[in-house]
């Protein structure tokens, strides 16, 4: 089978055999898969380690095989993967054994994937391939962030600095949907006017004075991955007890923070990442109630998977970057 590996300090497309579904587990092929900034980092994570790994942690397809136990899944079932390994039920935090698809286990950027048949599930009838394979990761984290941690209310003003990534566009829709409203932040007037589209109520330049912008508007709540950029910027526009919520940082991850500014203004700071599987079939019916669909900016081809990582490294995408992996 063909997939997309790192091995030897090197991403490239790879011939692999074929793996086997053993009792409890589940083969799928794979239709379409979803870049993630995790895939962009991973080969200097592994540095030049031996042995190939195939990378991806999103993904969509068809059941093509089932091992012995396994009775809720039959031959030809459309799925989506759950990357989020050993998390089941709610919690405060990751288990210990939390994991994430993709590193150090194979991943979705291949013909055929085999995984235990939990970490599977039905793949929304609403949604094309394209869609379905982009949906797991960055839904779920902007579904934990959102309502889990961030208890996000109707009436409620959402903030959220950076507009065209991934999970921006899943908390647009997820926060639209539940009587928020929601500003945005972006560079580019052409990602802005597509936020507004979305659905977002405002959509502000990156380069402006925000508390300017915003004096008129009261920030209950900031949803915040860019990091060290913009983290200190949204505590200045976040109302006097407001929270504040983090799952990652695309700019440096080392912030100054002004403790006593921050004691005095009684904010509340939030970490999260990912979520568990009660969490994902708590998201996937949120999007099937709303009839919510990802945003998927551009497919490419597994063959062209190195071009499509360039191209979210560049952050030149709103949404998704999708692979097309078979037919």
């Amino acid at each position: 089978m063909k997939a997309f590996v790192h091995e030897y300090g090197e991403l490239t497309i790879k011939e692999m055999n074929e793996p086997f579904a053993d009792h409890g587990q589940v083969a799928v092929s794979i239709r379409t898969a979803g870049l993630n900034r995790r895939d962009v980092t991973i080969a200097g994570r592994r540095g030049n380690e031996a042995g190939a790994l195939i990378i991806g942690s999103d993904g969509a397809g068809v059941i093509a095989s089932i091992g012995e136990g396994v009775s809720e899944f039959s031959v030809g079932d459309e799925v989506i993967i759950n990357p989020s390994l050993g998390w089941y039920e709610h919690r405060d935090a990751p288990p210990e054994q939390f994991d994430i698809l993709g590193m150090p286990d194979n991943g979705t950027f291949t013909e055929l994937i085999v995984l235990p048949a939990e970490q599977v599930e039905r793949k929304p009838e609403h949604l094309s391939w394209d869609e379905a394979g982009v949906l797991a990761l960055s839904g779920l984290t902007g579904y934990r962030a959102l309502f889990t941690k961030g208890n996000l209310q109707a009436g409620e003003t959402l903030f959220i600095p950076g507009a065209g990534s991934g999970v921006a566009t899943y908390l647009i829709q997820f926060a639209k949907n539940a009587g928020a409203r929601v500003i945005v932040t972006s560079r580019s007037e052409t990602k802005r006017k597509q936020a507004i589209e979305l659905g977002a109520d405002r959509a502000l330049d990156t380069n402006s004075s925000w508390p300017e912008e915003l004096k008129e508007e009261t920030i209950d709540i900031v949803i915040d991955s860019v990091g060290q950029a913009t983290f200190n910027r949204s505590l200045e526009v976040l109302k006097k007890g407001g929270r504040i919520v983090t799952f990652g940082a695309t700019t440096e991850d080392v912030v100054e923070l002004n403790l006593r500014q921050f004691f005095y203004g009684q904010y509340k700071l939030i970490g999260t990442t990912m979520g568990s599987q009660e969490e994902l079939r708590a998201m996937l019916e949120y999007i099937n109630t709303h009839q919510i669909h990802p945003i998927v900016d551009r497919t490419f081809s597994l063959d062209d998977a190195r071009e499509a990582m360039n191209y979210l490294k560049e952050s030149k995408q709103f949404g998704k970057v999708a692979l097309w992996i078979s037919e």
